[in-house]
């Protein structure tokens, strides 16, 4: 993050996002085939939340795409078999839906190979269904954001993919009669106007042709459906920065406010509703207000301890940290923590946030609001000019 988006962002209360209007009319993505820097990939798309493509000159020097992949372009389960063998893994069956999600288990790499050969060989089919290597994408998706409402990328090593992307808030035309998210946007029942009601408001989603060795970025909140078009294997990487935190955080409401409706009836006779709240939504979504509080903790105290390395060029701050943050940059560090500042500020005065037992927390709010800002203004006019 160069100096100049740093000064233009640091003021901010709320991320201002352009509207999403020209992907609902043009249905085009841009695409990126040049070199480009971080800066411009943070004020052109990670600070508008628009999703963009990079070509295979990004990938094309990775060691996954040779040793994993045949020179016929398909997977190479020997060399596979020969990295992960005995590696547990999360699969989910796509042909079984509960709670509208596939059911998962945990296996050996090596047990899911045999099944993805047999599955091959039969013309993709078999008895145990479509089996889906979750994390790894070795199969399809069903309509989802992604966890916590993070950024992701997802490269395709080899095959290739279908996305069907909708901008945020059109999720919300996508649900049935009790309020539950379509399960596949293709389905013929999202026409039934007793079932989805508002189903004709949605835009028309963003069709996207992913190609072996590209590079897809998907903005946080855009909800998605993937398939794969052929036999494929995926990387991808989730995560969360000043630009999202908010919608992060506003997707944790959303979630605790619609397990407080789900639930209002036993309001006044059930012993600790609220923390009974939390509970249900920490089940639901995988996190709580409390782990939430600290998850700030930890981004505030990374940075803290970065900025400090910086201005006295202390040189044993922990390598991984180290190396990360000083590629990101001060300026990045900075404005995170500004970031986190504001979120922290709106946790404090959230209602629901001050029925927990805070005695039960790793961190008392106030005072690392203060250490926060007292960094702040500590590393101002020193490498934050």
């Amino acid at each position: 993050m160069d100096r100049e988006s740093y000064h233009n962002c640091c003021s901010l209360v709320k991320i201002p996002r352009q509207s999403y209007d020209r992907f609902w009319s043009s249905h085009f993505v841009e695409y990126i085939d040049k070199e480009i820097s971080y800066s411009t990939f943070f004020k052109k798309y990670l600070l508008p939340n628009h999703p963009c493509m990079f070509s295979r000159r990004f990938t094309e020097d990775w060691r996954c795409l040779k040793q994993w992949v045949t020179a016929e372009g398909k997977p190479n389960f020997q060399t596979l078999l020969q990295e992960f063998d005995e590696t547990p893994v999360p699969v989910a069956n796509c042909n079984a839906k509960e709670y509208n999600a596939n059911p998962k288990q945990t296996m050996p790499f090596k047990e899911f190979i045999h099944y993805w050969k047999e599955y091959i060989q039969n013309g993709n089919s078999s008895p145990k269904g479509c089996l889906y290597l979750k994390d790894w994408h070795m199969a399809r998706t069903p309509f989802h954001a992604d966890v916590f409402r993070s950024y992701s990328w997802s490269a395709n090593i080899c095959g290739r993919k279908k996305w069907l992307l909708y901008p945020p808030g059109q999720e919300e035309f996508l649900k049935d009669t009790h309020g539950n998210l379509a399960y596949d946007v293709t389905a013929a029942d999202l026409r039934d106007k007793d079932l989805f009601p508002q189903s004709d408001k949605a835009c028309q989603p963003l069709e996207i042709i992913q190609e072996a060795g590209e590079i897809i970025f998907v903005p946080s909140g855009w909800h998605h459906q993937v398939y794969n078009l052929e036999d494929t294997i995926s990387i991808n990487h989730n995560w969360l920065n000043g630009c999202n935190i908010d919608i992060m955080w506003q997707f944790l409401q959303n979630e605790l406010s619609a397990v407080q409706r789900e639930i209002e009836e036993w309001r006044t006779t059930m012993d600790s509703w609220h923390q009974h709240c939390q509970t249900i939504m920490k089940s639901c979504s995988g996190i709580d207000y409390g782990e939430f509080a600290s998850f700030l903790k930890i981004i505030a105290e990374n940075r803290i301890a970065f900025l400090s390395a910086c201005s006295s060029a202390n040189t044993d701050y922990p390598r991984h940290l180290s190396e990360t943050l000083a590629a990101l940059g001060s300026y990045h560090a900075a404005f995170d923590l500004q970031r986190v500042v504001h979120i922290l500020e709106c946790l404090i005065c959230s209602d629901d946030f001050k029925r927990l037992d805070h005695t039960t927390l790793n961190l008392q709010p106030e005072s690392l609001l203060q250490k926060i800002r007292e960094t702040i203004h500590s590393t101002r006019g020193q490498h934050l000019p």
